[in-house]
């Protein structure tokens, strides 16, 4: 009984070796990005069912400018981030975390009214950080996880 027992452990951390060495496919999920192309980054990476989007703001890909109201900027960077779950085959429900940068902190309700706006369910977990200047001179960037 002890040698089956032994046998049976020996055989359970030769199968968990073998994972480990065994990565997660990653997927990567990229939107058209006109002039944005050049910049070292993907919009997100799929790894299994979690979407990890990286820091995104509200600009035209076509003009390479905010709107100038930034009440008009978080819309066009929700929808951005929408497009880009929606890419993943999510939604913005599947949002779990998302850390928003802002550089005006007087901002705060002119972004938290358009937020809002884009849920049906309860709100993924977040963070409001005042930060320096922003690239592009955005107010707001958006960085987030996802889970299908």
């Amino acid at each position: 009984m002890r040698v089956h027992k032994i046998m049976s452990v020996a055989a359970l951390l030769v199968a968990l070796a073998s994972l480990g060495g065994a990565q997660t496919p990653r997927t990567v999920v990229n939107l058209p990005r006109g002039e944005l192309a050049n910049i070292p980054l993907s919009d997100a990476i799929l790894v299994g069912n979690t979407l990890y989007l990286s820091g995104g703001g509200g600009i035209d890909v076509k003009t390479m400018k905010a709107p100038a109201d930034p009440k008009d900027e978080a819309k066009l960077l929700m929808e951005n981030v929408k497009a880009v779950l929606e890419e993943a085959g999510m939604t913005m429900n599947n949002l779990v975390s998302v850390t928003i940068y802002c550089s005006d902190l007087s901002l705060y309700a002119t972004f938290n009214a358009v937020y809002q706006s884009y849920f049906t369910k309860d709100f993924p977990a977040r963070a409001f950080i005042g930060s320096a200047p922003l690239l592009f001179g955005l107010h707001f960037e958006l960085q987030g996880i996802a889970i299908k």
